[in-house]
């Protein structure tokens, strides 16, 4: 049984969620979010809240279940709260500036990285060496972060580059004589 996958996801005043067969729409403050979940769960409005069962007991569809719920959970939660992630950028003469909707990278290459920014996110640099992803699909934002980061990941010597701002960076020792 998937501990998960039992709990019901509560609908919030302001938002409204429609299922159509498999399809999931949930509209809130923050924009709207559609997905189609797998055809071996049943999805259902229930008392004001998504409700997500398994069709049978096979293996498939109890593995299915509780990412199906989790899936509808952050549908509901991206359109009232939204997700962020924050990226710190270390190294000397390494900083961000963002042109319109270009973010300009300098990251010690003998150019600068351009990255456009994608429809749906939004990025904010708030100091040279900060840079938070915002919008309200999860998947989205986790993507643009991991793309940006992977331009100059960081290094484990001296820990240049850019990383998420909770990442523990595992240090090396250097070369001895």
């Amino acid at each position: 049984m998937s501990r998960i996958g039992k709990k019901s996801v509560p609908v919030p005043a302001g938002v409204t969620a429609s299922i159509h067969g498999q399809q999931v729409s949930v509209k809130g403050p923050k924009g709207e979010l559609k997905t189609i979940l797998n055809e071996q769960v049943l999805v259902k409005m229930e008392e004001g809240a998504v409700k997500v069962d398994p069709k049978d007991q096979t293996k498939l569809a109890r593995s299915s279940w509780g990412m199906s719920r989790t899936l509808v959970a952050n549908m509901v939660k991206g359109v009232t709260d939204g997700f962020s992630k924050t990226l710190e950028i270390n190294g000397v003469g390494y900083r961000a500036a963002l042109n319109g909707k270009v973010l300009q990278l300098n990251l010690g290459y003998s150019h600068d990285v351009n990255y456009e920014v994608p429809a749906g996110i939004e990025i904010k640099v708030t100091k040279p060496t900060e840079i938070i992803v915002s919008g309200i699909d999860k998947q989205r934002v986790g993507q643009v972060a991991a793309e940006i980061r992977e331009y100059r990941g960081p290094e484990p010597y001296k820990g240049k580059g850019v990383k998420y701002a909770n990442e523990k960076i595992f240090r090396k020792e250097g070369k001895k004589k």
